[in-house]
C-alpha cells in the first residue's frame, strides 16, 4: 500500500523548489479505501524554507488524491481500515549506477 501511494508521488519541480527535501505524512484509510479524517504532516526537512514546505504539501495531498480509493480486497480493507500509516516521500536524485564491461562476468 505504501509503495503504491510513492508510486503516485511528483515531487515539485526543481525550479520551484529545493530537491533533497523530505517529508512525512500520517494517514489513515476506511474500508472502501477513502482517506478517513485529515492526513497530518509529520516531518519535513529542516533545511527546507517555507516555501519549499509549501510546495511539498501540496505535492503530497496531490499525491494521496491521485492514489484515493485505495483498491484494497476484502481482505486487506478489514485489515487497514482505520490504522494510522506513516508514509516518507523522498526527492532525492540518486547518483547513476556505473556499468563496467569489465565487471560483467562472462560465461563461456
Amino acid at each position: 500500500m505504501i509503495a503504491r501511494l510513492r508510486t503516485c508521488w511528483k515531487p515539485p519541480p526543481a525550479g520551484r523548489a529545493h530537491p533533497g527535501i523530505d517529508i512525512t505524512v500520517v494517514v489513515s484509510f476506511n474500508r472502501s479505501g477513502d482517506i478517513l479524517g485529515h492526513p497530518k504532516i509529520t516531518y519535513e526537512s529542516e533545511q527546507a524554507t517555507d516555501n519549499d514546505r509549501v510546495l511539498y504539501r501540496i505535492a503530497v495531498m496531490e499525491a494521496l488524491q491521485r492514489c484515493t480509493p485505495m483498491p484494497f480486497t476484502e481482505g486487506m480493507a478489514g485489515a487497514v481500515a482505520g490504522r494510522l500509516f506513516r508514509v516518507q516521500f523522498q526527492n532525492r536524485k540518486r547518483p547513476p549506477v556505473e556499468k563496467r564491461a569489465w565487471l560483467i562476468p562472462k560465461i563461456l
